[in-house]
């Protein structure tokens, strides 16, 4: 499955586009830029107008309404991983702690872009919602480097297939975009199965389904509340575009993402 969306990968980004992927490396405190953004390079002006507008928000409550998003989400009762487990299937100490590297990267980032992309929606598609409201505390970004991302090229046909097929899971359209995730969990083939005999019992009853449901709902009810902090500059002539890609990114892979990341971190000891 290729991805529907073009991007602007990291390496092939110059002059300004390469130096706001530089600060949104900064400013997040991720080693990595994240397929929303690299879309909306793709769009004359929107990466610039998008960024601009929303970074105030990584730099002031959006940690406090991402930290409340991960406490809140409401996970489906099931068992966790057991470290004989993960040993039988060749995921040692030191794995585990790569693998937890990834899944702490991911649910820090993703609950953030779920808030912030959300409340940028709701300044100019404002909807009903609930009541949230913030933590007190958020955590810091840890910093910790995570590997590069590999290409589904450079994946054996059938830890592709396996990607491809976890993609599926907890998405209510048919899929458009290849979870950056699971790509990375991809490192350990044997850990990614594992993940997939949990989640598919899961899937087939329709709790992933409510799982992404109830997320995309905490991202809207948060969003709203962080959007009256938003001042933004004169839209491009990309906008529609941009709020599309926003919305795309936002009802599907980050939503489902942010879910389904706590569900798998929380089954992985450290």
């Amino acid at each position: 499955m290729a991805e529907s969306v073009p991007s602007v990968l990291e390496s092939d980004a110059r002059g300004e586009i390469a130096e706001i992927y530089a600060d949104i490396r900064k400013v997040l405190g991720t080693s990595v830029v994240n397929l929303i953004w690299r879309n909306l390079a793709t769009m004359p002006g929107a990466l610039q107008w998008t960024w601009s507008t929303v970074r105030p928000l990584y730099l002031g409550d959006a940690p406090l309404h991402a930290e409340a998003v991960r406490r809140t989400i409401a996970l489906p009762d099931w068992p966790d991983f057991s470290t004989d487990t993960l040993l039988a299937a060749g995921v040692d100490e030191t794995e585990r702690v790569l693998i937890r590297d990834v899944l702490d990267s991911y649910q820090h980032t993703n609950a953030l872009a779920l808030v912030v992309l959300s409340a940028l929606l709701a300044h100019y598609e404002p909807r009903p919602v609930e009541t949230v409201r913030a933590a007190e505390t958020a955590p810091k970004p840890s910093g910790t480097r995570i590997p590069e991302l590999p290409p589904m090229d450079a994946l054996d046909p059938e830890v592709a297939a396996l990607v491809e097929e976890l993609i599926t899971f907890g998405e209510d359209t048919k899929p458009q975009l290849i979870a950056s995730m699971y790509r990375h969990l991809a490192y350990w083939p044997a850990y990614l199965a594992l993940v997939r005999t949990m989640l598919a019992p899961l899937q087939q009853d329709g709790r992933l389904n409510a799982l992404t449901l109830s997320t995309r709902a905490l991202g809207h009810a948060h969003g709203a509340v962080l959007a009256s902090q938003l001042k933004p500059a004169a839209p491009p002539a990309t906008l529609k575009g941009a709020l599309a890609s926003c919305r795309l990114f936002v009802e599907h892979p980050i939503a489902r993402m942010s879910g389904l990341c706590a569900l798998i971190r929380r089954a992985t000891p450290k």
